[in-house]
Parts: C-alpha cells; sequence; structure tokens
C-alpha cells in the first residue's frame, strides 16, 4: 500500500515542506530510502526497524519497502524524519485510519526503545505550520513548550512510537499542548555584571552607554588590567530590554544550533557572544556541509565580544567587514545558499602595543617602534573604519580603586538607554530599521541634519582627521544617537564634536 505524511527541512531558518512517500508491497524484500537523504537519515532503517520491534509490532521482513523523502531535488540532513517515515510504514502496512493528516506535520528522532529524543529547529517549524495552515504537529515531548509558543496550532507532545499508533487508531488520545502566551516567558534578569561595580572610567561609559543606545560598534584600547574586559562583559546589563519580536529571532537561530535550553523555550536576555582568538572564520560567521549559524549570527540583537582583538587571524576578522555593514551573513554552498541575521552590537578591546604598556604612565613599553606599527597593523583600515566608537581606557587610580562607594547601577543607564531606543523605535516605525547604526544613506539624509555650524566642524574633521565617506556617515549616525539620549530632536553642534570624539586619531 502506498501512503503520504507531512513533514519538513530546515534549511537556515526557513522551513521547506517535504513529503515522506512510503510504499510496502508484497514483492521481493527490500528497505530503501531514497530522495537526497544524508547518512543520519540511511542509519533510520536500523533505528526504525529495533524501534518497530521494541513497539511490540511486527516488523515487515518480507515485503519490499521504498520511502521517498519530496522534492527529491533538495537535500536532507538530519534524524528529524524518523517519526514520518515510521508512522508512513505503520499506515502503508496496516491499511487506512479514520485520523485526517492531511493538515499534519510529524518530525522527531526514535530511540531504539521508541522513545523520542529532542529535535532541533521546532521553533522555525512551527511558524512554518502556522503560516501555511497545518492545524496539527507531532514532536517529540521534550520540545512541546518550545513549540507552544506559537498560536494556532495544536501541538502534540510525544513520548513513544506507540502513543502515535494509539492516537492515530482512536485507542488513546494525545492531548495537545495548551498554548502559552509569549509574555509568560518575560522576566526580570538579573545580570551578574554591573556598571556599578566599575571604578572610575566615566568617559568610557559614556562612550558605552551611547554604543548601547544606537547599536553602535566599540573598540576599547588601553593597557592590561584597566578593566576593558569588565566594561564589555556589563554591555549586556545596560541594553534595553529585548522585545516579543527579536526574542523570536534569537530563539530561531538557537533552536536550529540546538542549544536552546529545554527548561526555557524562549531566549528573552540579550546574547553575550566571547570566542576566544583561536577560532576559525567557519566558527565566527557560521558554514560547514549543511551550514550552521556561527558566533555573530547567536550574538544577533546582543552582542559579540571579541577579546585580543589584533590576535585574531586577519583572514578570520575581514569576514566581519559584510554583516558589520549589512546586518546579515550570506553563506554559499554547493547545495544552495543561507543567509542568517547578524545584526549584533560589537565590542572590541585591544592592548596599545605587544607588551601592552604603551599607553601605560607608570611603565615603560619594551617594544620597537616596528614592532608597534606591525601589531597596530593586524587590523585593516576598512575594519576599524567600521567601528564607530574608538576609546582609550586608561589605567585607573588607586584613589578611585580603593573607594567603596558604587557607581551609577546598570538600571538607570539602561533606562537612560531606552528612552533613546524609544525615539530610535518612533523614528523608524514602518521601515526595516530599529536603531540609528542600521540607518542607511536615506534615513541619514531625512533625520541626520544639521545646521551650519555643524557642517564646519565637519568640513574642518573631514579635512584634517583625513575621514572617509563612511566615517562621515557613520559620525552623523552617532550624532544622531547622542542627541536621542539628550531628548533632542536635531543635531546640535555639541553632538557633533562629542562624536568626532571617539574616531580613530590619525598619526
Amino acid at each position: 500500500m502506498f501512503t503520504k505524511i507531512n513533514s519538513v527541512a530546515v534549511l537556515g531558518l526557513e522551513c521547506t515542506p517535504i513529503t515522506v512517500e512510503v510504499d510496502v508491497a508484497g514483492s521481493w524484500p527490500g528497505y530503501q530510502i531514497v530522495g537526497l537523504p544524508d547518512t543520519a537519515i540511511q542509519e533510520a532503517k536500523e533505528r526504525i526497524r529495533t524501534a518497530w520491534k521494541n513497539t511490540n509490532l511486527k516488523f515487515p521482513n518480507n515485503s519490499r519497502i521504498v520511502i521517498n523523502l519530496a522534492p527529491a531535488g533538495v537535500r536532507k540532513e538530519g534524524s528529524m524524519y524518523d517519526l514520518p517515515m515510521a508512522v508512513g510504514m505503520y499506515i502503508a502496512i496496516e491499511g487506512p485510519i479514520d485520523t485526517d493528516l492531511s493538515d499534519a506535520l510529524f518530525v522527531g528522532e526514535l530511540a531504539l526503545d521508541g522513545t523520542l529524543r529532542h529535535t532541533n529547529g521546532i521553533l522555525p517549524l512551527a511558524i512554518f505550520a502556522e503560516q501555511h495552515g497545518y492545524k496539527k504537529l507531532f514532536i517529540p515531548a521534550v520540545n512541546a513548550n518550545e513549540a507552544s509558543l506559537i498560536q494556532g496550532i495544536d501541538t502534540y507532545p510525544v513520548h513513544k512510537f506507540q502513543d502515535v499508533i494509539n492516537h492515530l487508531t482512536g485507542k488513546n488520545k494525545i492531548l495537545p499542548v495548551p498554548p502559552q502566551p509569549i509574555e509568560e516567558w518575560f522576566v526580570e534578569n538579573n545580570y551578574e555584571m554591573d556598571m556599578k561595580y566599575v571604578k572610575g572610567q566615566e568617559f568610557v561609559k559614556r562612550a558605552m552607554e551611547i554604543a548601547a543606545s544606537g547599536a553602535h560598534n566599540i573598540l576599547l584600547s588601553g593597557p592590561p588590567g584597566s578593566g576593558k574586559t569588565l566594561l564589555a562583559r556589563t554591555m549586556p546589563s545596560i541594553l534595553p530590554k529585548m522585545t516579543i519580536k527579536e526574542a523570536i529571532e534569537v530563539t530561531k537561530i538557537y533552536s536550529v544550533a540546538g542549544i536552546l535550553p529545554e527548561d526555557k523555550p524562549l531566549v528573552t536576555t540579550r546574547p553575550f557572544r566571547s570566542p576566544h582568538h583561536t577560532a576559525s572564520g567557519v566558527a565566527l560567521v557560521g558554514g560547514g556541509k549543511f551550514p550552521r549559524p556561527g558566533e555573530i549570527s547567536l550574538a544577533h540583537r546582543g552582542v559579540l565580544f571579541l577579546d585580543e582583538f589584533p590576535e585574531f587571524p586577519r583572514t578570520v576578522l575581514e569576514n566581519l567587514r559584510q554583516p558589520l555593514e549589512d546586518g546579515v551573513i550570506t553563506i554559499s554552498r554547493a547545495q544552495g545558499t543561507i543567509s542568517f541575521p547578524a545584526r549584533f552590537t560589537m565590542v572590541a578591546s585591544q592592548n596599545p602595543c605587544p607588551c601592552g604598556y604603551a599607553s601605560d604612565p607608570d611603565r615603560n613599553c619594551i617594544c620597537s617602534p616596528m614592532s608597534v606599527a606591525r601589531y597596530q597593523k593586524k587590523i585593516s583600515g576598512p575594519l576599524l573604519d567600521r567601528i564607530d566608537l574608538h576609546v582609550e581606557v586608561p589605567k585607573v587610580k588607586f584613589e578611585k580603586l580603593s573607594k567603596y562607594e558604587l557607581g551609577e547601577p546598570s538600571s538607570e543607564i539602561r533606562h537612560r538607554v531606552e528612552k533613546a531606543r524609544d525615539r530610535q523605535t518612533a523614528r523608524f516605525v514602518g521601515t526595516i530599521h530599529t536603531t540609528n547604526s542600521e540607518m542607511k544613506n536615506r534615513e541619514i539624509r531625512e533625520y541626520c541634519k544639521l545646521n551650519d555650524q555643524s557642517i564646519n566642524l565637519l568640513k574642518q574633521a573631514v579635512q584634517q582627521m583625513h575621514l572617509s565617506a563612511r566615517s562621515y556617515h557613520r559620525i552623523l549616525k552617532l550624532s544622531r544617537t547622542i542627541a536621542d539620549l539628550d531628548n533632542k530632536d536635531n543635531i546640535e553642534t555639541t553632538h557633533v564634536a562629542e562624536a568626532l570624539q571617539y574616531r580613530a586619531k590619525v598619526e
């Protein structure tokens, strides 16, 4: 008998419908899976056979079983097709059932005892089901909370293959999981790092606040022990709370990557990713035979912290150029092209020289001028040009370190950041932009108008600092963010002057 079961293939963050066609005939024995399956799918034959036996079902060893994953031109990978193939085989052997499966999707990996294991990419799958008119979703029970975030579909949590059979035959129905309002997963985030514990560094804190307000990239440069890493790790504590849309975007990435916590199906905390400087280009931007999101996508709507910035291989850092500009990374492979979102705030830190003490007033630098120049040239000019704020982090004096008084807490800084973000949200309503750093030329012309005094100041700065066109536009966007923090509708000369302080000094 021939039957069809609906499933999906998760390609990047998008889904493609897959029809699992099963034919069981009484001719010569055989067991084949076709339709461009990978090794994991080919191995499903033994998983299904053993799970079938441990479910007290008689496997049709004397029949010819052919399973086709259509369309055959789309490559399939992973173990998520175990359940639809097993269900299709059961219906093809036992005959038609009364349950209508035309609007149902099946995914899940079978264990040898018939239980279903955790499956990646359930949230994109549930969104696809809701958008394309599917009403029923049969998934592993451990993924049920993740799928229940999407309204309009019935999510059936499956513990064992036997449970699906009992449901389809009407012996014992599986009760769908009640939908969970997304708002219930949003709780107050308690950050371990807080700005109030950072002694001194008022100028750097101001720069961090500006960077958080407009999602601008920032480079911290200073001697060892000046607090660069501590300041970078406090950045998530001053970022605004995530919106529902942002939480869904980030959760989809983490679901596909397989790092979503089972006890919390929604990511509500701004991501903070800190890859080691030995990370490869693929680890940073994503990729592989079947492309997976890299660190820059896992940092989407959050912070990507690159400590020891010049120690990263130059070829790896150059991969950041396009995502820093466009907020998306496109990975091309022989199987096709996949895009992942990468709208992150980059915080990088570096020493001024190989020994680290070129800017330390109390210690002598032992590096030669040539080694210092070679060290600083590890980061290319085009990449530095894409960083909005270049900030010197000085050594903290003992008088400030020994004070017991705490500084301004992150909660107060975050309140100002949120007010500035609210102005940007109102400004960009109806567009794809959410922050000032995302503005393109058209938005810059509309929202970054200057008075004559500011224009003259910028003209002098462009000539004296040898600024590129990109630097000019980034100064305008930074000025717009400073004006938003100042609660001003128009950019004033003081805002432009402060933005110019954060550009890299040309020797």
